[in-house]
């Protein structure tokens, strides 16, 4: 299926590695031309060039942290600088601390916010105006499965995602008529570094293993295995395309059937 994003220009936050970096190389794939952005400059080279040399894509990288407010509206600038336009925004970001609530103060909520809800508002909030204009855009939010189902010692997460959720819901309909889709996807466990350090932090705390913990993910999915970043850039590759112009407003789980709700 040609996805028709060649021509396109996609903005991809946190694409050095793990979901970001999946979701690049699908984009890429399909033509569209990049920016990439990341905190660490040496991994985000290297995939600069991994990129480029496997599709052909054009890739121009910006070393940023997303939740420092310089450096989310230096990405934004030098991003529209670059080629004019953003047709699609994947905003992203690596997960703030886990914990119970009694072991965060209020700096650490701070900070989630600025990380996940700042990061996906100005970045939207840069990019919007230009895609209103030529009624064509696509604003796709990695969130996460906790927002339909809380995971435990995330609080943090689960309700500083479910904020962008809210976020991304109200936005859908506001730009409908202006051709912007506006969706949210929400991974489940996957096989990247986030999760591993979950799995880890939940090891340390019950005097288990990575590998007991991740047991114990696998058995919680119906599909008895983690996911593959591959699986889930596959969705943001189709919801950045032409033949998902009729689907906004949706939060979509890539989790091998971890969720239990019925919507």
């Amino acid at each position: 299926m040609d996805l028709g994003l060649k021509g396109r220009v996609a903005l991809v936050a946190a694409a050095s590695k793990g979901l970001g970096r999946a979701i690049a190389d699908a984009l890429a794939v399909e033509g569209a031309s990049l920016v990439i952005c990341a905190r660490g400059r040496d991994e985000l080279e290297a995939a600069k060039r991994s990129i480029e040399s496997r599709t052909g894509a054009n890739v121009h990288a910006i070393v940023a942290d997303v939740a420092d407010a310089d450096q989310l509206a230096k990405l934004a600038a030098e991003a529209l600088a670059k080629w004019g336009r953003i047709d699609v925004l994947v905003t992203n970001s690596g997960g703030p601390p886990s914990g119970p609530a009694e072991t965060h103060d209020w700096q650490r909520w701070d900070d989630a916010v600025k990380l996940l809800l700042r990061s996906t508002v100005e970045l939207t909030r840069a990019m919007l105006p230009g895609m209103r204009e030529r009624k064509w855009g696509r604003i796709i939010n990695v969130t996460s499965i906790a927002v339909k189902q809380p995971v435990d010692n995330l609080i943090l997460s689960n309700s500083i995602r479910s904020a962008v959720t809210g976020f991304a819901r109200t936005l859908a309909n506001e730009v409908a008529t202006d051709g912007v889709t506006v969706n949210n996807i929400l991974p489940g466990y996957t096989r990247t570094e986030r999760v591993e350090q979950l799995a880890d932090a939940t090891a340390a705390r019950e005097g288990l293993t990575r590998k007991d913990i991740v047991a114990r993910f696998e058995a919680q999915i119906p599909m008895r295995r983690l996911g593959e970043p591959k699986e889930f850039a596959a969705l943001a590759a189709f919801l950045a395309s032409e033949q998902a112009s009729y689907i906004t407003g949706q939060s979509i789980a890539v989790d091998g059937g971890w969720i239990r709700s019925l919507l």
